[in-house]
């Protein structure tokens, strides 16, 4: 049975409250969440839950209605550009004769852009995958190191500002104590 706008005006206070309170850190066993209306900890977290859900419902159908606009605006400039980018078109000299027949590559160029616009929109694209390798190819080493593997690595890779290098004057003392680490 479908929920009066009294009740649904009432869930909507109590939902706005209880999200408010949460964003401060307030616990849900705090007595101004019982307050709202909230029998347990239980009920309140679900009730949290479902308030979420329900926001990213409605910013998913946002979302939808706004992509489906701009696809058809998209479907208006193709069609607008498609003729000129496929049909091609009499090229003249000085004189008015026609010397050739060619596309017009700025409408290509046009073309491949909204094309690839809607691609990113539709999210059509394929990811791009990247693999981060260490030296000479090998794996990556993840997790703290000392001051003597970062200048290793420096030597290894070569310094970008060797000048940046002897800013406190303590950089070749520092290497002696680091090395016997």
């Amino acid at each position: 049975m479908p929920t009066s706008k009294a009740a649904q005006a009432e869930i909507a206070t109590r939902r706005a409250g209880l999200i408010r309170l949460r964003r401060q850190g307030v616990p849900y066993d705090d007595e101004r969440i019982t307050a709202l209306g909230y029998t347990s900890v239980q009920h309140a977290s679900k009730d949290l839950i479902r308030a979420l859900q329900e926001a990213r419902d409605r910013e998913k159908a946002e979302a939808s209605v706004y992509r489906q606009q701009e696809n058809e605006r998209l479907d208006a400039l193709l069609e607008a550009a498609w003729p000129r980018a496929t049909t091609p078109s009499p090229v003249f000299d000085r004189e008015g004769v026609e010397v050739a027949r060619e596309i017009d590559l700025k409408a290509v160029d046009t073309v491949l852009k909204l094309m690839d616009r809607r691609a990113k929109l539709n999210g059509l694209d394929m990811p791009v995958k990247a693999e981060l390798s260490g030296p000479g190819g090998g794996a990556m080493q993840v997790g703290p190191v000392g001051i003597a593997q970062l200048r290793d690595l420096i030597r290894t890779a070569g310094d970008p500002d060797p000048e940046d290098d002897d800013q406190d004057g303590a950089d070749s003392e520092d290497t002696e104590d680091d090395d016997g680490a």
